[in-house]
């Protein structure tokens, strides 16, 4: 009898539910092939019946992230979710960068806290820049997020995070290293377009395919290794700092996309370790 995984999807009525639906269409034959039936499920409707559930494609989280806690804090321990709640939660605000800072992980340096005129001004002279990037401690998509010259004017944000812009989002681009089952899976190159500073495609970022330096390939393994919870999969943010080093920007173990247009083989090596994990025995649902 094949197993059937649920995949959180966006919440109910959600604009982007339509997309999201095509976005998962590669996944259905490789998980079939795998003995998985994908069943979608919109994320606040919570965990369904199904064998286990994929956090996948919980967009808009960040818009109803009260709603959005409350389903990781109370999800049954009789299912199974992938990734799990505690690691999702810990996931959803960004200050997890300083706790990963604690632990020895370089982070693209970052000021938490409200965002107004006073604490602008102190982060261009703490950083020493002309520019900096502010943006929401629980945001996706580059939502609510800004950048700002010495001297502009600044709507106050509430929970910000201030950051120096890293001119290599331009050049370089930011570096995506992916891990799937607990091996590194494949990587992709980020690159905003000229005069702006995000990459995602609907700004006009680009992707390419990446076989990612050592020294890239080993920052990301310590920081998988960081994470509280071992994750089934997760994206990992690198940029280069001016002084030539590699420092982390993000992590996305919630509803990153993992790119299968630059890697057809994505969608069945998830398949694979989503098998895997329902069928271990220790597979924690939280």
């Amino acid at each position: 009898m094949p197993v059937v995984i649920d995949v959180l999807m966006p919440a109910t009525g959600d604009d982007y539910a339509d997309t999201a639906a095509d976005e998962l269409e590669p996944y259905h034959q490789p998980f079939a092939d795998a003995g998985l039936v994908i069943r979608p499920r919109p994320w606040d409707l919570g965990s369904g019946e199904g064998d286990a559930t994929l956090a996948f494609f919980a967009w808009g989280y960040h818009t109803q992230v009260d709603r959005w806690l409350a389903l990781l804090a109370t999800w049954s321990a009789e299912s199974v979710l992938l990734n799990p709640p505690t690691l999702l939660a810990w996931n959803t605000r960004k200050t997890y960068l300083a706790e990963l800072e604690a632990q020895g992980i370089p982070i693209v340096p970052s000021r938490f806290g409200d965002a107004d005129q006073a604490s602008i001004d102190a982060a261009f002279d703490h950083f020493g820049v002309d520019t900096l990037v502010v943006k929401p401690q629980i945001s996706a998509g580059s939502y609510q997020t800004v950048r700002v010259a010495r001297g502009d004017g600044f709507e106050p944000l509430v929970d910000a995070i201030i950051q120096p812009f890293i001119a290599s989002v331009g050049s370089e681009g930011e570096l995506s290293l992916f891990f799937i089952g607990g091996a590194f899976s494949h990587a992709a190159r980020k690159v905003a377009k000229t005069g702006d500073f995000r990459v995602q495609p609907q700004f006009g970022g680009v992707f390419t395919p990446l076989t990612p330096e050592p020294e890239a390939r080993a920052l990301a393994e310590r920081v998988v290794a960081a994470l509280p919870v071992a994750p089934l999969y997760v994206r990992v943010d690198l940029l280069r700092l001016a002084d030539g080093t590699l420092a982390l920007i993000e992590v996305e173990a919630i509803e990153p996309d993992l790119y299968p247009g630059i890697d057809p083989g994505v969608p069945a090596r998830l398949a694979a370790a989503v098998r895997a994990a329902i069928n271990s025995p220790s597979t924690p649902a939280r």
